[in-house]
Protein backbone atom coordinates (compact mmCIF):
# COMPACT_ATOMS: atom_id res chain seq x y z
CA UNK A 1 0.00 0.00 0.00
CA UNK A 2 1.38 3.39 -0.94
CA UNK A 3 -1.23 5.69 0.12
CA UNK A 4 -3.01 6.22 3.22
CA UNK A 5 -6.59 4.04 3.82
CA UNK A 6 -7.70 7.54 5.95
CA UNK A 7 -6.49 10.39 4.03
CA UNK A 8 -4.79 9.23 0.84
CA UNK A 9 -1.89 10.83 1.42
CA UNK A 10 1.84 9.01 1.01
CA UNK A 11 3.19 6.70 3.16
CA UNK A 12 7.04 6.73 3.99
CA UNK A 13 8.85 3.96 5.63
CA UNK A 14 9.61 4.26 9.29
CA UNK A 15 10.75 1.89 12.03
CA UNK A 16 8.47 1.26 14.54
CA UNK A 17 7.79 -0.18 18.22
CA UNK A 18 4.94 -3.28 18.25
CA UNK A 19 1.87 -0.62 19.66
CA UNK A 20 -0.19 -0.55 16.60
CA UNK A 21 -0.87 3.02 18.51
CA UNK A 22 1.88 4.53 19.47
CA UNK A 23 4.25 2.43 18.09
CA UNK A 24 5.48 5.37 15.40
CA UNK A 25 6.33 7.80 17.61
CA UNK A 26 10.14 7.82 17.30
CA UNK A 27 9.98 8.94 21.10
CA UNK A 28 8.92 5.81 21.43
CA UNK A 29 12.10 3.96 20.30
CA UNK A 30 14.48 4.89 23.06
CA UNK A 31 12.51 2.69 25.02
CA UNK A 32 9.80 0.32 23.97
CA UNK A 33 11.58 -2.12 25.83
CA UNK A 34 10.06 -0.80 29.08
CA UNK A 35 6.50 -1.30 27.93
CA UNK A 36 4.50 -4.94 27.75
CA UNK A 37 2.82 -5.36 24.39
CA UNK A 38 -0.24 -7.04 24.15
CA UNK A 39 -2.53 -8.67 21.31
CA UNK A 40 -6.05 -8.55 21.22
CA UNK A 41 -9.22 -9.03 19.07
CA UNK A 42 -11.33 -6.24 19.22
CA UNK A 43 -14.24 -4.21 17.39
CA UNK A 44 -15.78 -6.11 14.22
CA UNK A 45 -12.62 -8.85 14.60
CA UNK A 46 -9.58 -6.90 14.23
CA UNK A 47 -6.68 -7.31 15.97
CA UNK A 48 -4.65 -4.91 17.86
CA UNK A 49 -1.52 -4.30 19.32
CA UNK A 50 -1.35 -2.00 22.14
CA UNK A 51 1.64 -1.39 24.60
CA UNK A 52 0.26 -0.90 28.42
CA UNK A 53 0.07 2.93 28.18
CA UNK A 54 -2.11 3.07 24.87
CA UNK A 55 -4.41 0.05 25.93
CA UNK A 56 -5.23 2.43 29.12
CA UNK A 57 -5.39 5.39 27.11
CA UNK A 58 -7.38 3.66 24.42
CA UNK A 59 -10.69 5.07 25.83
CA UNK A 60 -9.69 8.87 25.58
CA UNK A 61 -10.31 8.23 21.99
CA UNK A 62 -13.93 10.24 20.52
CA UNK A 63 -15.54 6.84 19.48
CA UNK A 64 -16.83 8.80 16.13
CA UNK A 65 -13.14 8.62 15.11
CA UNK A 66 -13.77 4.95 14.36
CA UNK A 67 -17.37 5.61 13.03
CA UNK A 68 -19.09 4.66 16.57
CA UNK A 69 -22.26 6.55 17.87
CA UNK A 70 -20.73 9.86 20.10
CA UNK A 71 -21.97 7.69 23.09
CA UNK A 72 -20.19 4.68 22.92
CA UNK A 73 -17.42 4.12 25.45
CA UNK A 74 -14.54 2.93 24.13
CA UNK A 75 -12.17 1.00 26.24
CA UNK A 76 -9.85 -2.37 26.94
CA UNK A 77 -13.11 -3.60 28.39
CA UNK A 78 -14.58 -4.35 24.54
CA UNK A 79 -11.14 -6.51 23.52
CA UNK A 80 -10.38 -10.24 23.97
CA UNK A 81 -7.18 -10.83 25.67
CA UNK A 82 -5.32 -12.91 22.96
CA UNK A 83 -1.47 -13.09 24.33
CA UNK A 84 0.75 -10.88 25.53
CA UNK A 85 4.19 -10.34 22.97
CA UNK A 86 7.43 -11.59 24.75
CA UNK A 87 9.76 -11.93 21.63
CA UNK A 88 9.51 -7.67 21.28
CA UNK A 89 11.74 -6.09 18.56
CA UNK A 90 11.25 -3.19 15.74
CA UNK A 91 10.15 -3.07 12.71
CA UNK A 92 9.42 -1.46 9.84
CA UNK A 93 5.75 -0.33 8.76
CA UNK A 94 4.43 2.47 6.49
CA UNK A 95 3.41 5.63 8.00
CA UNK A 96 1.33 8.18 7.55
CA UNK A 97 2.98 12.18 8.40
CA UNK A 98 -0.82 13.50 7.68
CA UNK A 99 -2.12 11.36 9.76
CA UNK A 100 0.60 10.69 12.05
CA UNK A 101 0.10 6.74 12.30
CA UNK A 102 1.34 3.92 11.38
CA UNK A 103 -0.09 1.56 8.34
CA UNK A 104 -1.13 -1.18 11.31
CA UNK A 105 -3.36 1.47 13.07
CA UNK A 106 -4.49 3.40 10.18
CA UNK A 107 -5.92 -0.24 8.74
CA UNK A 108 -7.50 -0.89 12.12
CA UNK A 109 -9.26 2.58 11.65
CA UNK A 110 -10.88 2.19 8.31
CA UNK A 111 -11.59 -0.86 9.35
CA UNK A 112 -14.25 0.11 12.23
CA UNK A 113 -15.23 2.95 10.27
CA UNK A 114 -16.52 0.69 6.91
CA UNK A 115 -17.87 -1.77 9.18
CA UNK A 116 -19.97 0.75 11.12
CA UNK A 117 -21.36 2.03 8.03
CA UNK A 118 -22.90 -0.96 7.79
Amino acid sequence: MKNCPICNSVLTDRIVTPCMDCGGDEFELDHYLKHRYTKYKTYFGSLLTLCNYCETDFGSYKPTYFGFPVYKRLGIQDFNFIRELKDVKLSTDKFCLTCNQRLAFLKFTKHCRTNNLE
